[in-house]
């Protein structure tokens, strides 16, 4: 019998991406994968520094994780990703249950890293190797059978802003292949997948040179393009100093491109996104919106808000109000600034803490508004949804729109990977709820 591993994921897609390719991993050595934590030879957590308290709810589940195994014999525990490069030494330290830290950009040796703690008692392994890490998960076929499938295409971040870990805990920018992108992207597509999202920490930074050519985002989307059974691209996340006007041009030209857009902001006051190291000002921001809604007036923005930075005043919070019911963005993630170890806005004092709270809640009821209000006019409407499973135990899909919201739907016959044209019948602020006739009369 082989041995079996048990991973859970937090934080972003890119993250889900990095399990995945950690799985047929260590399959080389052996192991199995298990939906059952309380009987597994390896618990591996793959952490996420971007929220807060990221650190606190690992040492959390480290000690559910204890409680499983009181009486049983102690499995290989591994925590791996942005938290445990940042955080490996104190980690260690302070909880000697963790037997191994490994972080983001050395999952390729975690085979060896595994294999040298049975026989060594290595612990760490944190080298930042993006090159061999991305040489070594390109030999090894994305066997993902998803109807929406992820894909890396570019690691690291050279933006540096205050209040960010990643460049940190990822390193710098560093792009794949463009040619062994493709050729998972045919891996992908083989294996079922009809909706393709590229990722990167900074996504929209993706270059490679290859035989003197530069390769670019939109170069890949065009490709991407091209491929008859693909039906939807997506990419993310951006940042706005890297929205080009060629991949402004792909709304425009590429019909399997999807009119939405995470395009994070972070304030909408200038003097924060300075203070924040953001590099670009609310008008340059407001300009890139202006031009992706002169080529595509379908294309709607997503973006996310740190409220209660180091130095914002009323004032500044009012200019990140007025921003948010200008653009009236569909989706968007808000939080209050957290310091992070070793950026520069963790040395600033912090601001208040229940003027923070308050503003936030301010924004995110603006922010829900917005998104409920866009959500309520598709009701009685038809929405093209990409069908991506069917529910456990009921004549029910899920499946979403072109501007990823998700959609529960009713329905007599309907296969995964199609695109239905299902009629809204209700809604709340997250979600829609609708019916798709396949048999008899199409819902009208």
């Amino acid at each position: 019998m082989g041995k079996k591993i048990f991973i859970k994921t937090f934080g972003c897609q890119m993250n889900e991406y990095d399990s995945n390719r950690i799985f047929h991993s260590v399959k080389k050595i052996g192991f199995e994968k298990t939906e059952d934590q309380k009987n597994a030879d390896c618990f591996l957590l793959n952490t996420c520094h971007i929220r807060d308290k990221a650190k606190e709810k690992v040492y959390h589940e480290i000690g559910r994780v204890k409680k499983i195994y009181k009486k049983k014999l102690k499995p290989i525990v591994v925590v791996a990703g942005c938290v445990a490069q940042a955080e490996n030494e104190e980690m260690l330290k302070r909880e000697p249950y963790i037997d191994i830290v490994i972080g983001p950009q050395s999952y390729h040796k975690i085979n060896n890293v595994l294999d040298n703690y049975v026989s060594k008692k290595q612990r760490e392994e944190t080298e930042f190797d993006t090159i061999s890490k991305f040489d070594f998960f390109d030999k090894i076929e994305n066997k993902s059978n998803k109807v929406s499938a992820f894909l890396t295409i570019q690691e690291g971040c050279d933006k540096f802003c205050h209040f960010c870990v990643v460049p940190f805990t990822r390193g710098p920018e560093y792009s794949r292949s463009f040619h062994k992108i493709l050729s998972e992207v045919e891996s992908l597509i083989k294996n079922g997948a009809k909706e393709i999202t590229l990722l990167g920490q900074n996504v929209n930074a993706y270059s490679y040179i290859e035989n003197s050519k530069e390769y670019k985002l939109s170069d890949l989307i065009n490709q991407l393009e091209k491929y008859s059974e693909l039906e939807r691209i997506r990419y993310t996340t951006s940042h706005p100093r890297d929205m080009t006007e060629d991949l402004i041009d792909c709304y425009r030209d590429c019909e399997k491109l999807m009119p939405f857009l995470h395009l994070p902001i972070q304030s909408g006051s200038n003097k924060i996104l300075k203070l924040m190291n953001r590099k670009h000002d609310r008008e340059y921001y407001m300009s890139v919106v202006e031009k992706l809604k002169k080529v595509n007036k379908d294309i709607e923005i997503s973006s996310d808000f740190i409220v209660g930075y180091p130095g914002e005043t009323e004032k500044d919070f009012k200019d990140t109000i007025e921003l948010v019911e200008k653009i009236g963005f569909v989706n968007s993630y808000s939080f209050i600034f957290s310091p992070r170890p070793g950026t520069p806005a963790a040395a600033k004092k912090l601001n208040n803490l229940t003027e923070s709270a308050k503003r936030l809640k301010k924004l995110q009821n603006i922010l829900e508004n917005f998104q409920h209000k866009n959500n309520k006019k598709y009701l009685q409407q038809n929405c093209e949804v990409l069908i991506e499973n069917k529910l456990d135990n009921q004549e029910k899909y899920f499946g979403r729109t072109k501007y990823m919201t998700p959609v529960i739907f009713e329905a007599d016959n309907c296969k995964t990977g199609e695109l239905a044209n299902v009629k809204i019948t209700s809604f709340n602020q997250k979600n829609l709820f609708g019916i798709y006739k396949t048999n008899k009369a199409k819902a009208a």
